[in-house]
């Protein structure tokens, strides 16, 4: 293929050079295709292209518009039949995923770039959450200066702002599409894809305001020979944790900071839906609850708070976020949900709570402390969790080292009562 105008100069590559995914349509972006095809090629990478088109087939892709097509069980001229572009789409996200999976197969990739709008957005932020963390994964979009959830789902995706809108080569576009390529090409060389895992994989969810406690926990395990990933629960930590759960061989999880499923329950904003949690307790990962942060729902700016959780007490975070104290009926209906959620474990499950107070707010250094509802939440709370689920209350303030001290004492007895596994 010719080199395409300012991109630069060919480098001698390694005798086998690392691959590099490139999705772009070519029915609307051939000239955008070419550039960044001869800008991966120039940074020394292999590039094979996957070409969701639908209108046409323009040809020189490695995936071509048929084999797409085809991956999703149609011809291309079924999919065109279709006659509506979401069911087109849906039909070519399917193929896409499927046909790069086994291209990866047969010829491993170590990154992937994609150059797109809302809908080639959409089609590469899927196929890109189903491959596995690590592996570098960029869109270049004219969505990225926007919601970009959606596209990134809970993996490491990053996003580039195309800036002006993909139509052309411009003294813009043309730096922004270079750079990206030049970015992947070089995460790319440096990705390895086959390091193995060889020490316990240990997840915790977290908020700032029990950071010292979680420090503690996590210093200690990591002094046990486990790897520690920490996640911030305020609305993507908790979902990412889950997803970890579901693909990779996770030892322990160390659910401390369940602030998104008390979210869900009372409207807050760190929401992550009702099935927050539940991966690792139906995948039979041992388990260790927590209260962490219990002491407050997540709302926005404080006038809004006032008005949607009328009669509370308020910390104000910042000015895009307040902290509103909950009531002893909250927390109820908080035990109730994890209580039901510890129902479907099919693993060891351990539940430590304080009695003293749930996070930094819930002190005397903090702002909306009461000492008065610890104490009937961690009886609610026995009283509810299943017969065999162990509840330890802790005369202790969540952040205090007795706290930390029990449940780094739950999370060894866990991890070594799990069976060996063979070398």
């Amino acid at each position: 293929m010719a080199q395409a105008e300012g991109a630069p100069a060919p480098v001698i590559a390694p005798a086998i050079s690392p691959a590099v995914l490139l999705v772009i349509t070519q029915d609307t972006k051939e000239e955008e295709a070419r550039f960044t095809r001869a800008a991966l090629e120039a940074a020394g990478v292999r590039v094979v292209h996957l070409d969701p088109s639908v209108r046409r087939t323009i040809g020189g892709a490695e995936i071509a518009p048929e084999e797409v097509a085809a991956s999703a069980g149609m011809t291309i001229e079924e999919v065109r039949a279709l006659g509506h572009e979401g069911k087109c789409q849906s039909a070519m996200i399917r193929g896409a995923i499927a046909a790069a999976h086994a291209w990866d197969a047969k010829d491993p990739i170590s990154g992937i770039l994609a150059i797109g709008g809302s809908m080639g957005s959409a089609l590469a932020g899927a196929l890109m959450q189903s491959f596995p963390y690590g592996l570098p994964k960029m869109i270049v979009s004219t969505m990225a200066s926007g919601f970009t959830k959606p596209y990134m789902g809970v993996k490491d995706i990053a996003m580039m702002n195309a800036v002006t809108d993909i139509s052309g080569i411009n003294t813009i576009s043309r730096d922004v599409f270079r750079n990206a390529a030049h970015a992947v090409a070089g995460m790319a060389r440096g990705y390895d894809r086959d390091r193995p895992a060889d020490r316990p994989l240990v997840l915790i969810t977290t908020l700032g305001t029990t950071e010292a406690s979680v420090r503690r926990i996590r210093q200690a395990l990591e002094g046990d020979g486990c790897e520690v990933m920490v996640f911030h629960s305020s609305g993507a930590g908790g979902p990412t944790l889950d997803a970890l759960v579901e693909s990779k061989d996770v030892s322990l999880v160390l659910d401390l900071s369940p602030t998104e499923i008390l979210d869900h329950l009372m409207g807050g904003l760190a929401d992550a839906g009702p099935d927050r949690g539940r991966p690792a307790l139906r995948r039979g990962v041992p388990t260790v609850l927590a209260p962490g942060n219990a002491d407050f729902i997540i709302a926005g700016p404080i006038a809004v708070a006032r008005e949607q959780f009328p009669g509370r007490r308020y910390h104000e975070h910042n000015p895009q976020l307040t902290a509103v104290r909950t009531t002893l009926d909250d927390l109820k209906r908080l035990a109730d949900h994890l209580a039901e959620n510890v129902r479907s474990a099919a693993g060891p499950v351990r539940v430590v709570t304080p009695l003293h107070g749930f996070s930094n707010h819930d002190s005397p250094a903090g702002h909306i402390m009461d000492r008065s509802i610890p104490p009937p939440f961690a009886e609610y709370l026995r009283s509810v969790m299943p017969a065999h689920v162990p509840v330890t209350a802790v005369d202790a303030h969540f952040n205090d080292e007795a706290f930390s001290d029990t449940v780094v004492a739950a999370a060894r007895e866990l991890l070594a009562a799990r069976p060996a596994v063979a070398a």
